[in-house]
């Protein structure tokens, strides 16, 4: 068995993934780095072996994706100069790519990747649990909109400071009577 390599962070891994199409993916640049070939290198295995890599697995950018990456993603910046579109590779198109590759860095690193897919789609389930207990309440909250608003409204009028009553001072005039001072 060959040695192992240095671990990449997940943290530098996680930045890699994308959500393109309503998918997790990662940019081909980005995989050839982590699998330690070149990306002309890796678009060669994917073309030889196109039978392994349906859309589902993969897909190539459009032009908008491409300058939407460009400007949203700090470490993609340098596909601004590439005249091709990249592709972008799903968690079964990055496992499929360490198996073309074949190499032991593509391989470790087909791994963490996958465990990582794992984990970012655990993380989802959770929040989804979350949202979806948020969305009942908020359901229930719409349908008592008008009594929610009384109610606000009456909490607002008890906590507004009432009106102070202006007192007049000044000298009262009455008929046959000399001036005095009045407190109205």
């Amino acid at each position: 068995m060959s040695k192992l390599l240095p671990k990449v962070p997940d943290t530098f891994v996680v930045n890699m993934i994308l959500l393109l199409r309503n998918k997790r993916v990662m940019i081909d640049r980005d995989l050839a780095e982590l699998y330690g070939v070149t990306t002309f290198r890796l678009n060669e295995a994917v073309k030889r072996n196109k039978n392994r890599f349906p859309e589902d697995f993969m897909f190539q950018l459009t032009q908008q994706e491409k300058e939407e990456v460009i400007a949203n993603c700090d470490n993609l910046k340098s596909l601004k100069f590439s005249a091709h579109l990249p592709y972008a590779f799903t968690e079964h198109g990055a496992v499929m790519l360490a198996s073309v590759l074949n190499s032991d860095q593509a391989i470790q690193m087909n791994i963490q990747v996958v465990r990582i897919f794992t984990q970012i789609r655990e993380i989802a389930l959770t929040h989804k649990d979350v949202l979806l207990k948020v969305n009942q309440i908020e359901k229930k909250i719409t349908e008592h909109d008008d009594e929610l608003k009384m109610l606000f409204d009456a909490v607002k009028g008890l906590l507004a400071q009432p009106k102070k009553r202006r007192v007049k001072i000044g000298y009262k005039v009455t008929s046959g009577k000399k001036n005095t001072l009045a407190s109205k």
